[in-house]
């Protein structure tokens, strides 16, 4: 059986980073989903798959932080 490991304190740490500065994630990406490690923006995109992959790709971390920075009304 595979065991699940809880997320790290610097994921936490991330996403309230993502949290603070949503104000200005809103600017720079309205209605994408971002990927935060160590504080900084590291994949945005439409697919939170791609985003995580590229994520994972680039910082070779198993727990990615994302967020959608959603502006604006959305049907779901």
């Amino acid at each position: 059986m595979n065991k699940v490991e809880p997320e790290p304190k610097e994921f936490w740490d991330d996403m309230k980073w993502g949290r603070t500065h949503y104000s200005e994630l809103i600017k720079k990406y309205p209605d994408k989903w971002v990927a935060i490690i160590n504080k900084k923006v590291v994949a945005v995109g439409e697919s939170i798959n791609d985003i995580k992959e590229e994520a994972k790709n680039k910082t070779g971390k198993m727990h990615i932080p994302v967020m959608f920075i959603e502006c604006g009304d959305h049907i779901y």
